[in-house]
């Protein structure tokens, strides 16, 4: 049974997947053999990248705006 931790409650998603990524980075770092070294790292990224992902979706960053070049009429 997993043990009860108060501090997760009041954690933002995203802070709970950094938390997630620095495991797996720390799960790495202790990897025994270049596969499961790789797998890890691959972990980190998702969580990073899921990370990013609910900030955005919470707000917290902004849509990134894409421009689109203008043709010049003769």
């Amino acid at each position: 049974m997993q043990e009860f931790r108060p501090h997760v409650l009041s954690m933002k998603q995203s802070d709970i997947f950094r938390d997630n990524a620095d495991n797996c980075l720390q799960l790495a770092e202790r990897a025994e053999g270049q596969p499961a070294y790789k797998r890890y790292s691959r972990m980190a990224d998702a969580w990073t990248a899921l990370a990013e992902e609910q900030d955005w979706l919470d707000g917290e960053v902004p849509p990134v705006k894409v421009r689109i070049p203008r043709t010049q009429e003769a």
